[in-house]
């Protein structure tokens, strides 16, 4: 697999004291016990990684959990685990360009993970669990170097009580069932980003469908019809989003619904989760089922570097609503593009799209902006070129991570340097530009 990265300056100021920039892991080999009655999670995380610079120790994110053994390359390691910082010694310096290998043993009840957009991580549900990381959840189930443009592979094995189902990122490789319950083996060998590693606890039912893209749907056991309504249409949904954006980027998609109310779907590699609430047939509930399913190709393939950037994940999956209100015969995306547009001149222009600054980084303006940038982009390129810009930009950087400026760059490319004018407007100015340029 060829992975393309774009090389990009992070901005600490989204999630600050996550993440460290001396080295990068590879891989994440992952082997978890979790008790769901007592939500008591004990776990040992190896973590292949490579020396970026010359590291005399070893910073990992993990929060609240209890560290009971740490080895580097083998050799037992000193280690201190103060807040949220596993900082670790290794028994000599790592030169760089050296590769390594971290072991963690640890223990505790997870919990989700304070920041400064809210709570993210490990949660109980009324029977079960979900994991939704974005964008600093991570360290509360493993430890790990907490910072998007860190993609590695995953090995998450997890045994659970036998009468539960276990969904995690990747293929499942094995189920083993034991006295002590069942063992769960998820592989996910495309690159991933810590936030969208996941693990989804519950008594599910599965609806295997997909016509030419293994699609699942986890629901609540018992509640079959719950896997209809706008999930019936994923389907229909992923025929379209290839034609549009290029080949699906990973092995398969699934869908698990909650039994649980939740606020909004939740965003993972290769999944996505959605309280029962949404299981409605109304275009609301459609909406963020496309919304979800376009981020497999806008987030979860292609990975902002920094968090200032979202509008590159939420904008085109905002947008994508509007691409599947078009192909399923609803209104147009201009329809959709006046409407939001107009709501949004009667509100606060008080942010930059390009920066909107972490207090606003998931304010429903950041979304709706980018989708319009979009739009404005379709209508002064056309149809034709905007299509192959998106196109151009899931297969360039398949996998890998990205900045505002390698999209510009691309779109200059393909569309000539015309198109400037239009992201400075869109990204640069507070006040919100013309719909049409």
């Amino acid at each position: 697999m060829t992975r393309t990265v774009s090389v990009g300056v992070e901005d600490d100021r989204y999630v600050p004291d996550h993440g460290d920039h001396s080295f990068d892991v590879t891989r994440y080999d992952l082997q978890l016990d979790y008790s769901v009655d007592s939500n008591r999670l004990s776990g040992r995380a190896m973590l292949s990684a490579t020396a970026l610079d010359d590291i005399d120790e070893i910073k990992l994110d993990l929060y609240r959990l209890r560290v009971s053994k740490v080895s580097v390359d083998g050799s037992p390691a000193k280690h201190t685990h103060r807040k949220s910082k596993l900082v670790i010694q290794p028994r000599s310096p790592i030169a760089t360009g050296s590769t390594f290998t971290v072991v963690v043993s640890y223990a505790g009840s997870p919990q989700p993970m304070p920041g400064l957009d809210g709570d993210a991580g490990w949660e109980e549900l009324a029977d079960g669990v979900i994991v939704a990381s974005q964008p600093h959840g991570a360290p509360s189930w493993f430890p790990c170097n907490d910072r998007p443009s860190n993609k590695a592979t995953y090995a998450i094995e997890i045994t659970a009580p036998s009468n539960y189902l276990v969904v995690a990122n990747g293929v499942q490789e094995s189920k083993r069932r034991r006295s002590a319950g069942t063992t769960w083996r998820h592989v996910e060998e495309a690159p991933m980003a810590t936030y969208l590693a996941t693990v989804q606890i519950g008594r599910y039912g599965v609806v295997d469908s997909g016509s030419s893209v293994p699609i699942r749907t986890v629901h609540p056991a018992g509640k079959k019809a719950a896997s209809g309504g706008p999930f019936a249409r994923q389907d229909d949904m992923m025929t379209a989003f290839v034609r549009l954006f290029g080949p699906y980027p990973f092995a398969a998609y699934t869908a698990v619904i909650t039994d649980d109310a939740l606020d909004i779907p939740l965003e993972a590699q290769g999944l996505a989760v959605f309280g029962s609430n949404f299981a409605t047939d109304d275009w609301d509930s459609e909406r963020l089922v496309a919304h979800e399913l376009a981020h497999q190709w806008f987030g979860n393939s292609v990975t902002l570097t920094s968090w200032r950037d979202i509008w590159l994940h939420e904008g085109f999956a905002c947008y994508a609503e509007w691409l599947w209100s078009e192909e399923s015969g609803r209104q147009a995306a201009e329809h959709h593009a006046q409407l939001h547009w107009d709501r949004l001149s009667e509100l606060d222009q008080d942010f930059q799209l390009g920066d909107p600054g972490p207090e606003l980084m998931f304010d429903d303006r950041v979304y709706k902006r980018g989708a319009l940038l979009l739009h404005a982009l379709r209508t002064q390129v056309g149809d034709d070129r905007f299509f192959e810009v998106l196109r151009a930009w899931t297969e360039r950087y398949a996998h890998g991570s990205v900045t505002t400026d390698d999209f510009i760059a691309l779109t200059g490319e393909l569309c000539g340097a015309s198109v400037g004018g239009l992201f400075d407007a869109w990204l640069r100015e507070i006040s919100l530009p013309a719909l049409t340029p």
